[in-house]
């Protein structure tokens, strides 16, 4: 460590993948698309801090808080058509407890309509900032933490590589209720074989014409270690 220099905060810029691109989240730019994405499905706000929502404006006046959150970093996930034209905007997801100096990152608040859940997009999410993350900013370490009573955001997390640490219990209160909270991390020295999982995972070769995928993250990981 004697080398080690800080990281870099994430900035507002574009992350554009195959099947994905992430825009700095506005309310203004993003806010209606993603309100017709969430409408009608509040089971997405379930584990969240926030919503669901009876009105667009509140959802509206949500984003807003977040586009102007000085601690945290959000981008607005656009799924893309199959020309390679990013369509409108049908979630969120966040860059947060950020600690430049140490090195350490979390994501969090990640928000998928429907329209992105269990899609290339969403994988390609994960990627697009975990790269962001070690190979731009240069942060040592990747968190994810989530509700220990949510189970497919703990298998989502051991799905995409990051290590389970512990349970903290009576962490936060979330909407009145007690939480614990599930620990996972990613370190930089094993993002590179994280890394190649993921790209031989998103390699459109890895999908057949209906677009079912061939070989599973799981699978492919053991192969890439």
């Amino acid at each position: 460590m004697e080398n080690w220099k800080s990281a870099r905060p994430p900035q507002a810029i574009t992350l554009d993948g195959q099947w994905s691109r992430l825009e700095p989240l506005t309310a203004a730019q993003h806010g209606h698309s993603i309100w017709l994405a969430v409408n009608g499905h509040d089971s997405v706000w379930t584990w969240l801090s926030d919503g669901p929502y009876a009105r667009e404006e509140d959802c509206l006046q949500a984003l807003r808080a977040k586009e102007n959150d000085n601690a945290s970093r959000f981008f607005a996930i656009l799924p893309k058509q199959p020309s390679g034209t990013a369509g409108s905007a049908a979630g969120y997801a966040s860059l947060m407890r950020i600690d430049a100096p140490n090195g350490v990152i979390e994501v969090g608040n990640i928000m998928f309509s429907p329209q992105l859940q269990r899609t290339r997009a969403a994988t390609e999410v994960i990627y697009l900032m975990a790269r962001y993350v070690f190979e731009e900013l240069g942060f040592r370490r990747y968190e994810w933490k989530c509700n220990a009573l949510n189970l497919p955001s703990r298998r989502a997390a051991e799905r995409f590589g990051f290590a389970f640490e512990g349970i903290f219990r009576q962490h936060m209160v979330i909407k009145g209720r007690s939480r614990d909270s599930a620990w996972y991390s990613m370190l930089d020295s094993e993002w590179p074989a994280r890394k190649r999982t993921f790209e031989r995972w998103l390699d459109p070769a890895n999908f057949d014409t209906e677009g079912n995928q061939i070989q599973s993250l799981a699978s492919l990981a053991n192969t890439s270690k």
